[in-house]
């Protein structure tokens, strides 16, 4: 395999006893504007009546083809407030968008050398997987005024494995702070397992639950400078505020899952036609 863990012993203690891991400078300034520089590009070339809103209040609601179809391909996402009355944009179409996913990792040249790196797969060594794969990207916007708020969740019920396997992995690619919409974790949530599933059946999706309710205090801020990775276990429960500062918030976002030894659900929203290609394997 000829890759090796990158963790050490403490940053391991860290994150299995919070479920969540803060590494700074994981990435160049070069790398970042790399990426940044081609979603430029990316949405330079969209045509916005391509497009669907997203909400993680109205999942139920606003899941399409579109949103389907994306688990293999490079789709746009509307942020919910980009909409006036007369249902046209009250902004430029690059200050719009919510998000681009899901397959980003896969096709674009770009983000699929930064999703296959070895750094990443050092991390995924250390980590105890044995042959990952990464079942979804996104690149992350968090739009000047109007970034939606994006409610506590765990990462296993929209992407579950049996047993859960799960890791994010959610890279700046600006400087995230309270204003703008960083991450919020509840430390040790993991702990108590998962909570509910995001399920696809003939109807459509649906939570095979209520969410439970959470107490704000509970959660700490994570602010971090461009160019750090946070690593969240798959049943830390973590949300993001609406982002009402003129600043953006954009990040990269990376799901995986385990290949060896879990079983990818057929009751997960995604299903892909063609299996994902593991990063390594024994």
């Amino acid at each position: 395999m000829g890759i090796v863990g990158k963790l050490t012993p403490e940053q391991l203690n860290l994150f299995n006893s919070q479920g969540y891991l803060v590494i700074e400078n994981f990435s160049t300034k070069e790398e970042l504007d790399g990426m940044t520089n081609r979603m430029k590009e990316l949405l330079d070339s969209f045509d916005p009546s391509t497009a669907s809103i997203f909400s993680s209040k109205n999942q139920k609601e606003l899941t399409d083809n579109h949103f389907y179809e994306s688990a293999e391909r490079i789709s746009f996402f509307f942020e919910e407030k980009a909409f006036g009355d007369d249902g046209s944009l009250n902004q430029p179409k690059e200050l719009s968008i919510n998000k681009v996913g899901h397959a980003l990792h896969e096709i674009d040249p770009v983000f699929k050398k930064f999703s296959n790196s070895e750094q990443l797969s050092q991390l995924l060594l250390s980590l105890g997987y044995k042959r990952p794969a990464v079942i979804q990207s996104m690149y992350l916007f968090k739009q000047p005024g109007i970034g939606g708020e994006v409610v506590p969740h765990q990462d296993n019920s929209f992407l579950y494995t049996e047993p859960p396997s799960c890791t994010g992995f959610w890279l700046a690619l600006e400087d995230a702070t309270i204003t703008n919409g960083c991450l919020w974790a509840i430390p040790g949530s993991h702990k108590n397992g998962l909570v509910r599933r995001f399920i696809r059946d003939d109807d459509g999706v649906h939570f095979d639950r209520p969410s439970p309710s959470y107490d704000h205090n509970d959660f700490v801020p994570l602010e971090v400078k461009a160019g750090t990775l946070v690593i969240l276990h798959g049943d830390a429960i973590h949300q993001s505020f609406e982002n009402q500062s003129p600043k953006s918030r954009h990040a990269y976002r990376l799901h995986v899952v385990e290949t060896d030894g879990c079983l990818w659900t057929q009751d997960n929203w995604i299903r892909r036609k063609v299996a994902p290609e593991p990063l390594y394997a024994p």
